[in-house]
């Protein structure tokens, strides 16, 4: 059983969600959403990205769409051994492997097309670490809400799905 000091509460719009992080397999990644929580980043901003079936992606941009300046990226570690299955939640990045800094995603389902398969731009995935304990009956609910076109992106909830507090647990 992981120390409690690995357990990360968000306080959403919709409900809590309790993730317990995995710093043994993904330590890099976890320090820097600790980094992250205890800064108070996450406060305030929006899941910006919903798609049912798929994953809900959060913790970049405020209630008015704005993005929040982050830290340096980090290394991807999704070659840790673990999956992009229902409920994990993984390192948000764009197509350059080495580009994570605050957003993150939580999977909807088994999504193993995510997972690192090889030290390619193309294989090498989306780093897992940790997982949803309790709340995802609120993960859920997020992708029940409509979705449409905002700010240049696609999948948008039209209701802002707000973070209003995420904090660590102890």
């Amino acid at each position: 059983m992981a120390e409690t000091a690995n357990k990360v509460k968000l306080t959403t719009s919709l409900g809590e969600i309790v993730i317990e992080l995995n710093p043994e397999k993904a330590p890099i990644s976890v320090a820097n959403f600790i980094t992250y929580v205890n800064e108070g980043f996450y406060n305030g901003t929006i899941f910006h990205r919903v798609i049912p079936n798929f994953m809900a992606q959060g913790g970049g941009f405020d209630t008015s769409f704005n993005q929040k300046a982050t830290h340096a990226p980090i290394k991807n570690e999704a070659d840790n051994g673990l999956s992009n299955k229902r409920g994990s939640i993984a390192m948000a990045r764009t197509n350059v492997p080495d580009s994570a800094t605050a957003q993150f995603f939580i999977n909807y389902k088994d999504n193993s097309f995510l997972n690192y398969t090889s030290p390619t731009a193309s294989g090498w995935g989306y780093a897992v670490f940790g997982e949803v304990i309790s709340g995802m009956d609120v993960v859920d609910k997020m992708a029940a809400q409509p979705t449409g076109n905002r700010g240049g992106h696609q999948d948008v909830p039209k209701t802002d799905i707000v973070i209003e507090k995420a904090e660590m647990m102890d």
